[in-house]
């Protein structure tokens, strides 16, 4: 018999969310996995972002979307979609579970004060339900960088921290199964919230890679304006401080190597896109400013108003090679290097050792990978990005995907392990209740 989920994706399809996609990737193939789920989500009108038709799309016609209308953004401070869409979300979770007919509710999302709901649920209609980490609910990055100021301010960071730190307790110790993305992520929570996360199921896995979307995508010269083979390096996705280090190493081996001869000044330009989830304008550049005043300022330019997610995959395509910048926080794993894999470009990947992109390209291939920590010199990684990749000329030669390596981290196998996950977590939810 199925495991029946109701899935809760505020930003879901066809709202170009970063947290909407691992859901979206996973529902083509949940049937043939062994569970059927239905979405509960706000109505695009209602969430800030772009929107791409191509994703709703997507969408198999057997999944049934449940949409709510969040209240309207207001100049009093709740702007957040979480706070705008609980009150909804909650009444229209509570009509669809007493109809008897799910198992067991996923939260997948990074508005995590939804999460909360989870327990409301599970107090009314004893039906238990699961998390799914795409980023920490409660990070010390900015406690342990606090030269970085954190988006919002100091002021509003830290009170937000306070009350992210008190709902995430209230909330994990009724959760029935963890989902994350990052093995630090669930450490980190074991360690603040102890056996209330040990004893229950966890199950690590970063976003799944769907390669039929870039093979449908191939031929399609629809909705994009953006040309082949123009001599652009490109990267895509957000920017912020913590990839300066991983950036300002890689413009210094630039510069370096056209010093040195080892390029040529028309051998290549640079363009940054989509670095900041503010849109209209409001976005501030990460990369650009590395390299004002510096021979690479007419080299490099920013885009930080956001694509859609179609248009993304396309200009991934038709870039002639493909620069990934990795956090200084080793827990953060990069939701899109696998698009970036799937582009058949010549790669060059800079991550923190730690990160698990680096034991992912080291396993699967794909291009080429620098690593650094905390010790590494910002002239010692210039210098290892200069022989990995300038001196080498590895801009010019893709590294070959190994397919079959590359399957386990596909949508369809990630769809099987989920569901096996979910099996353990109603099992786990049957024993807290007996026990209870």
């Amino acid at each position: 018999m199925a495991i029946r989920v109701l899935a809760v994706s505020p930003r879901f399809a066809p709202t170009n969310g970063a947290d909407t996609h691992r859901l979206r990737l996973l529902l083509e193939h949940a049937e043939a996995a062994g569970w059927s789920v239905e979405v509960l989500a706000v109505d695009a009108a209602d969430v800030v972002g772009p929107v791409d038709p191509w994703l709703s799309a997507r969408v198999p016609a057997s999944v049934l979307v449940h949409r709510v209308r969040a209240w309207r953004r207001r100049g009093w401070g709740l702007n957040g979609l979480a706070q705008r869409s609980a009150v909804a979300l909650y009444r229209k979770g509570c009509e669809l579970l007493a109809s008897g007919r799910f198992d067991l509710v996923f939260f997948s999302t990074t508005e995590f004060p939804l999460h909360a709901l989870g327990p409301l649920w599970r107090r009314k209609f004893g039906v238990p339900f699961c998390m799914d980490f795409q980023d920490p609910w409660v990070n010390d990055y900015y406690r342990l960088h606090p030269h970085i100021v954190p988006p919002g301010g100091r002021l509003k960071y830290a009170i937000a921290d306070r009350m992210h730190r008190l709902m995430e307790g209230a909330v994990v110790r009724r959760c029935s199964g963890f989902l994350s993305v990052s093995n630090a992520y669930l450490d980190d929570l074991a360690t603040r919230h102890g056996a209330a996360i040990r004893d229950k199921p966890w199950l690590v896995r970063p976003f799944p890679a769907e390669p039929d979307e870039l093979q449908a995508l191939a031929t399609d010269d629809d909705g994009c304006d953006v040309s082949a083979n123009s001599g652009v390096w490109r990267y895509i996705g957000r920017g912020g401080g913590d990839m300066a280090k991983a950036a300002r190493a890689f413009f210094s081996a630039w510069t370096h190597a056209l010093e040195s001869g080892a390029m040529q000044a028309g051998d290549a330009r640079f363009e940054a896109i989509g670095t900041s989830y503010a849109g209209g304008g409001r976005g501030q550049p990460s990369f650009a400013p590395l390299v004002d005043g510096t021979p690479l300022a007419t080299r490099v330019t920013e885009n930080t108003e956001r694509l859609g997610y179609a248009d993304m995959l396309r200009t991934l395509m038709r870039s002639d090679a493909l620069i990934v910048f990795g956090s200084d926080d080793p827990a953060y794993t990069a939701s899109k290097i696998y698009p970036y894999l799937l582009a058949g470009k010549p790669l060059l990947a800079i991550f923190h050792r730690r990160s698990s992109v680096v034991s992912l390209i080291q396993e699967v291939g794909g291009g080429v990978c620098v690593c650094f920590d905390e010790t590494t010199t910002q002239e010692v990684l210039a210098e290892d990005i200069a022989n990995t990749w300038f001196r080498s000329r590895a801009w010019t030669k893709p590294v070959p995907l190994d397919r079959e390596r590359f399957e386990p981290y596909t949508a369809r196998a990630q769809t099987r392990d989920l569901h096996e996950w979910f099996g353990e977590v109603l099992a786990c939810a049957a024993k807290q209740q007996r026990h209870s």
